[in-house]
């Protein structure tokens, strides 16, 4: 069994392999050869945000972590155990929580770990790609050749980080919003003029230059902060600096906020939500700096822009994350079309529990489509081809309930069914499986 990735797709994958008495070589290549947005050599790097995103059962992505969680994920209950506070948010501290993973796979008996490139899909079957949306050049032409379907590819970003200290807590204030969680966020408030002239100097910022191959193909989940600007003077306001459910010390509501959340587990670092960016870094320093408490702010990660790439999933999987017509060969994580962490390890399961169906010669199990796992499964694999795009999990995503019922009682409803059907499944699973 082979696994190209040690994402968090591809540890995921891993981890699920192994858990089921079955050998695999995990195939990474980093630290020997980085990528554009990397920095370590560990496994399920978060190259973005710390944030797993909301944790409640009435949020699709609390749903899709519990789901996991049941399931034995290893990138859940590594990101349970190293989860610093962030309101009604699962966030980790990033280092320790791939450090963790790491430790995890490379300590077991039935892992063997290989830190090279691959440049060519082995001929061993079954193998699961899970090289994330930087997938190497060498081995993205060698895919190009196999499908005969070309690329896709999108533009993802990751936000700046501050130090703590450098922000000016004279002008900032901790809160959540609608004083939901503890007071977990750091709040830089703006007035209209300060807010006009941010907003000003954002649309006027000089971003890096894009390659001339490379065209515009952002993905609205994860706008680049500057774009949003240029669609509107209140787009940002509506967004990511929205004031609703925050008020300053003095009861006040401000014009426009700017929300920091922590980014390691000592709180000496934050992270400006939202501000994903294409601006140069100088410009970047100049332009955030302008935000009321940010104007000594001392930067030790700038945002980057880097191209993600994603195969057509509904030409080319089936909801199992195996080739439609190569059986053998599994896709997991934001190659995929997913989009996001938790949605990225989700799909590792998927991919890891049949492929030890396909070592079993046992029939492919797919996740019922009422289950968070199955409905985005369900999804990237049957959206128009057309105009496939990636994906965050959404209760849009699910069947509909059977009766109409209150909506606020809808969501509620949905998570217990899907529970009710991945218990069910899990015995449908280990019968196969053990």
């Amino acid at each position: 069994m082979v696994v190209i990735g040690a994402g968090l797709a591809g540890s995921e994958a891993a981890w699920q392999i192994a858990e089921r008495g079955i050998k695999v070589s995990l195939y990474e290549m980093r630290p020997n050869k980085m990528t554009p947005a990397h920095h370590t050599g560990y496994f399920a790097e978060l190259v973005c945000s710390n944030s797993l995103r909301a944790h409640s059962l009435n949020n699709a992505v609390g749903l899709l972590k519990e789901e996991m969680i049941r399931l034995d994920s290893l990138v859940m209950r590594c990101a349970l155990s190293t989860s610093i506070p962030a309101g009604g948010a699962l966030a980790v501290d990033r280092e320790e929580f791939s450090r963790e993973i790491t430790a995890a796979l490379q300590s077991h008996p039935l892992v063997d770990v290989f830190l090279e490139e691959v440049t060519a899909i082995p001929a061993k079957r079954p193998v699961i790609i899970a090289t994330g949306p930087l997938t190497s050049p060498a081995l993205a032409l060698a895919l190009e050749d196999f499908t005969g379907l070309g690329r896709l590819y999108f533009y993802d970003a990751a936000a700046p980080i501050v130090v703590y200290e450098s922000v000016d807590l004279e002008k900032a204030f901790f809160a959540s919003r609608y004083d939901k969680g503890g007071k977990d966020y750091l709040n830089c408030p703006m007035k209209e003029e300060e807010y006009t002239l941010f907003w000003q100097h954002l649309c006027d910022g000089e971003v890096a230059e894009m390659k001339e191959f490379e065209k515009d193909a952002y993905f609205e989940g994860c706008m680049p902060i500057e774009v949003l600007a240029k669609r509107g003077k209140d787009t940002l306001r509506f967004g990511p600096l929205k004031p609703v459910g925050l008020s300053l010390p003095s009861g006040e509501q401000p014009f426009a906020v700017v929300q920091l959340r922590r980014d390691n587990r000592e709180g000496t670092l934050y992270n400006m939500v939202g501000f994903q960016t294409q601006l140069k870094w100088a410009e970047q320093k100049r332009i955030f700096r302008l935000i009321p408490g940010l104007e000594r702010a001392e930067f030790v990660r700038y945002g980057v822009m880097h191209r993600n790439t994603f195969v057509n999933s509904p030409l080319l999987l089936q909801p199992t994350m195996a080739m439609a017509d190569y059986p053998g060969i599994f896709f997991a994580g934001q190659i995929t079309g997913v989009e996001g962490y938790v949605e990225s390890a989700a799909t590792g399961i998927i991919a890891g529990i049949n492929a030890c169906c396909f070592v079993h010669n046992n029939d492919s199990l797919v996740f019922p489509p009422e289950t968070a796992l199955g409905a985005l499964a369900q999804y990237i694999t049957s959206a128009e081809p057309g105009s496939f795009q990636p994906m965050n999990i959404n209760f849009g995503l699910f069947p509909p309930l059977p009766r109409r019922v209150e909506r606020k009682k809808k969501k509620e409803q949905l998570s217990r069914r899907s529970l009710k059907k991945l218990s069910d499944f899990r015995r449908k699973i280990h019968d196969l499986l053990a």
